[in-house]
């Protein structure tokens, strides 16, 4: 399958007067096409700073990031509003920055697509009939629960036909029931167009539902987590605690490409490792083992 996405050695420092903080260190990130692709981590891990910079919303300070044949690093303000606006689609977790109040659920897509100058009524009822909210078009907002507002935002969110969709805590405010039929219209959306959609989330549940899990620890990406073949058809209405991935995913530490590696914290403590614990590398049958002062592997 082909990659769409591509990040190399990805930095990200914000600068004060006084302090200066490095949300992503050497990031390094692979997507393919098609593919639905969960990335989690703690508060400050750098996942919403890497979103906003595969949206082209902020620039990163080093490193190399190519989307569909566009470096980033590179384009002009007048390509960049246009990546904007035709290859990526934006969904956020508070609907105040996806939708208008006042306005009807057609009216908000309408209102978009008018801005972007191609106002199509008959495409806007296509777009809600896509989420399942056509019965829904005339209604305001505050006629609608929180999973609907999300949904006629996941609706305004492809109104560009983009190539892919990034969604910031998508089911951040809405209950465990909507947050599972929000991510079965996600999936939905990836089948019918062959959509790339990243979320960022909090949820372990649902990053459990998706084709694969990234998780970034300290502005790196650290472990992955893959969907395994035989559960593919399984796992959308299945209620999966991410402590028991091991049922639905493989788990994968990630090497980048200076050779380093993040072990994970429980496997560090089974091996009697810790952080200033110095270790030794052995290469035997075409493996490379870790083996630590006490010769334990």
């Amino acid at each position: 399958m082909e990659t769409i996405i591509i990040c190399e050695n990805l930095m990200k420092i914000y600068k004060t007067s006084e302090i200066e903080v490095i949300a992503l260190q050497g990031l390094d990130l692979r997507v393919k096409r098609g593919e639905m692709l969960a990335i989690i981590g703690s508060s400050g891990s750098g996942k919403t700073t890497l979103l906003n910079i595969l949206g082209g919303l902020v620039e990163p300070s080093a490193g190399k990031i190519v989307i569909d044949g566009i470096d980033l690093s590179k384009i002009s303000d007048k390509d960049n509003c246009k990546y904007k606006s035709e290859t990526v689609g934006f969904i956020w977790q508070n609907s105040e920055k996806n939708l208008i109040p006042y306005l009807t659920a057609i009216e908000n897509i309408e209102m978009v697509m008018k801005l972007r100058g191609n106002h199509d009524r008959k495409k806007a009822e296509q777009l809600l009939q896509s989420v399942g909210l056509i019965n829904k078009k005339n209604s305001k907002l505050k006629q609608l629960s929180g999973g609907e507002q999300q949904r006629v935002a996941i609706a305004i969110g492809i109104s560009s036909n983009p190539k892919i969709l990034l969604a910031d805590e998508p089911t951040g405010s809405v209950d465990s029931a909507t947050a599972s039929d929000i991510m079965n219209v996600f999936r939905r959306l990836q089948k019918e167009s062959d959509l790339t959609i990243i979320i960022v989330t909090h949820d372990n549940k649902l990053a459990a539902k998706v084709d694969r899990v990234v998780l970034i620890r300290d502005g790196r990406t650290s472990t992955e987590y893959i969907k395994k073949e035989d559960d593919q058809n399984d796992y959308l209405d299945v209620d999966i605690d991410f402590e028991m991935t091991n049922k639905s995913h493989d788990e994968y530490a990630v090497l980048d490409n200076v050779g380093r590696l993040q072990i994970p914290s429980d496997l560090m403590e089974r091996a009697g490792l810790n952080g200033k614990d110095r270790v030794k590398l052995v290469f035997e049958d075409g493996n490379i083992t870790i083996q630590n002062c006490n010769g334990e592997k």
